[in-house]
């Protein structure tokens, strides 16, 4: 079909074969890139509407003609189809659709449970383990100052299970009414658990019955002139009122709820998270996602709310700052996935009203700081591309380094850069595969830069393979001079690849940084004046490039260090080389036992015994 029409006719046809259910369609252009992702209540009249063209908005005719083919996927509900088309969009970022960028994970408070003395610490990633998850919370430091007054306020333990195991007395953390020390029994584990209780309930909202609770025994012990243990609940109390202490940022009428302001101007918008838990500002993180100009500010706030929650719980209600058209279908999709009902609200006066108002002014500021920023990047970014040759603004530079010790552990590394500042979730890191001499730079280079642009090729030639560096530069920066140059000119040539400038940058003598030299492939060389701003941009990204590579591998060495050579031995898994551990005491030490000592060991077959040998004693 799509061989032959594209476009409104090549949709029509679709339109022809498409039930009146709900469903998702995807639309793709001719060499195979996905252009957009779309939900709809039913499939044939949604994508029906495609074919009338002159009803749609420039972007949207753009993204039609462009159309040669599509896929389509039925679900059960509309709500369905919602969450799906979120998180298609998510994983697969289309051309033309609302991309919600910087999904970092977030830090939650967790409580473990899988311990006779649950522990209170900080957590980020999957959250599998046994307890309860209190989040999430919009930096680390908002975390850690919220463990640190509920440690004052529950005497909770944060120290590891090995350290609390290895406990014969109380640590300093109890000596300075930290925590209340069950590792040594200063506190029953019953009464303890009833402390655990108590903070789970705090962290939940219900800390009105936890203040009177406190009070009522500080009452008592003022009545029986036992002052020091009064004086120890006034300071839990001290501590439990610290947390909700400012009205201004914790809201007397949200107990749970995320508050989204969206701010736009200038063809891209900010959008402002606040998280509130148990009746507390948890703080706010702002995110800036990829826009079309004519998006409308409703579109973009509902679409992103849905990938938002796509991998973490949603609250009980959504405080936005605009009327979402289709509210009650978001909330109905959100509440079928994480089990409660959602509550989307759009205030107009009040508690809720006045956060969302502070909420918007700090969108508006944050947009404000990051158009300057944008302004002034594209201003040194073309000055870039004016030193180098470049006719227009370079949207993406990339630049390369090396790092290994005597040939050991070698690292390539790739620093990538472009109008929004240091691009970090595209650096990438590659392990040196090839046999090669220890300390050749210049092999080293030349397998990284094969690698990575062999694999831009092999996109180009075939869309639908995904790559893990999907863009082309406009620059290259190699980290050396003359040498390392033609490393990359050779490989270029190779690869059949003329419209990428190569440039070689070297420091000066004695390593001076600020007289950096640029070496070009025709041989010519050449300094910028001491305070050219081009210079100290290459300088930065020259030491984030080295700063890359040398922690990648740092990372590979230390993780090396640690590696035992019992983990090459085919048939052991970890309880057969726990077991050889405890019984010889070292790694070393089975290494220079006989076979017939080896079978000693519990688990271990006269069989297996000879194979771990033969593989310490190879001739």
């Amino acid at each position: 079909m799509n061989d032959v029409i594209s476009g409104p006719e090549l949709i029509k046809q679709y339109a022809k074969t498409l039930p009146s259910k709900p469903g998702v369609y995807r639309m793709f252009a001719k060499d195979g890139r996905l252009l957009y992702v779309g939900k709809a209540k039913s499939l044939v009249n949604r994508v029906n509407s495609y074919t009338r063209i002159s009803s749609q908005s420039n972007r949207i005719v753009n993204m039609i003609l462009q159309t040669h083919s599509m896929e389509f996927v039925t679900t059960q509900s509309e709500a369905e189809a919602l969450l799906l088309e979120a998180n298609l969009i998510k994983r697969l970022q289309p051309k033309y659709n609302i991309l919600l960028r910087d999904d970092k994970s977030f830090p939650y408070i967790f409580i473990k449970r899988d311990h006779e003395a649950a522990q209170i610490i900080k957590h980020r990633g999957a959250r599998k383990a046994k307890g309860q998850y209190f989040g999430p919370f919009a930096a680390t430091g908002a975390v850690n100052r919220t463990i640190s007054i509920l440690q004052r306020a529950f005497l909770l333990r944060t120290c590891s299970d090995s350290y609390y195991n290895a406990r014969s007395r109380p640590c300093l953390l109890y000596q300075i009414k930290r925590c209340s020390a069950p590792c040594t029994g200063e506190i029953t584990l019953e009464a303890y658990d009833q402390l655990v209780g108590q903070a789970e309930d705090f962290l939940q909202g219900k800390s009105s019955h936890i203040k009177q609770e406190i009070q009522a025994k500080m009452a008592e012990a003022s009545e029986d002139m036992e002052y020091e243990l009064a004086a120890f609940y006034r300071d839990r109390m001290s501590a439990l009122t610290m947390i909700q202490s400012d009205d201004s940022v914790n809201p007397t009428t949200i107990v749970e709820g995320d508050i989204f302001a969206l701010h736009q101007q200038g063809g891209q918008v900010a959008i402002q998270v606040f998280f509130i838990r148990a009746g507390q500002n948890w703080g706010n993180r702002c995110y800036y996602p990829k826009i079309d100009k004519s998006h409308e500010p409703d579109d973009i706030l509902a679409s992103f709310i849905a990938q938002f929650y796509d991998n973490k719980p949603c609250p009980k209600q959504l405080i936005v700052s605009h009327e979402l058209p289709n509210a009650a279908l978001l909330a109905e999709a959100l509440a079928s996935r994480i089990g409660h009902k959602v509550e989307i609200i759009h205030p107009k006066r009040g508690d809720k009203m006045n956060m969302m108002k502070q909420a918007l002014r700090n969108a508006q500021e944050a947009l404000g700081r990051k158009l300057a920023e944008t302004s002034s990047q594209k201003k040194l970014l073309s000055q870039v591309g004016e030193k180098f040759g470049l006719t227009d603004m370079p949207e993406r530079i990339e630049i390369y380094d090396n790092s290994h010790i005597s040939g050991s552990h070698a690292i390539g590394a790739m620093v990538v850069a472009g109008v929004e500042g240091f691009l970090k979730s595209q650096y990438r890191k590659f392990n040196i595969k090839s046999d090669i001499a220890a300390g050749d730079d210049y092999g080293m280079m030349r397998e990284v830069l094969t690698r990575r642009f062999k694999r831009m090729l092999a996109e180009q030639d075939d869309p639908t393979k995904q790559s893990i560096i999907p863009q082309k530069p406009d620059i290259v920066f190699v980290d050396g001079g003359k040498g390392q140059l033609s490393i990359a000119v050779d490989v270029f040539k190779e690869l059949n690849i003329d419209d990428i400038i190569l440039v070689g940058i070297a420091k000066g003598p004695e390593r001076n940084a600020g007289r950096e030299t640029f070496y070009l492939p025709d041989g010519t060389n050449f300094m910028l004046p001491p305070k050219d701003p081009v210079l100290y941009y290459m300088q930065r990204m020259r030491d984030e490039a080295h700063r890359f590579a040398i922690g990648t591998h740092r990372a590979k060495r230390s993780k090396a260090l640690i590696k035992s050579p019992l983990d090459e031995i085919s048939s052991i898994g970890a309880s057969r080389k726990k077991a050889l551990l405890n019984h010889f005491g070292s790694a070393k030490a089975v290494s220079g036992a006989s076979a017939k000592n080896i079978a000693l060991v519990g688990g271990i077959s006269q069989k297996l015994a000879q194979h771990i040998y033969d593989h310490f004693h190879e001739d």
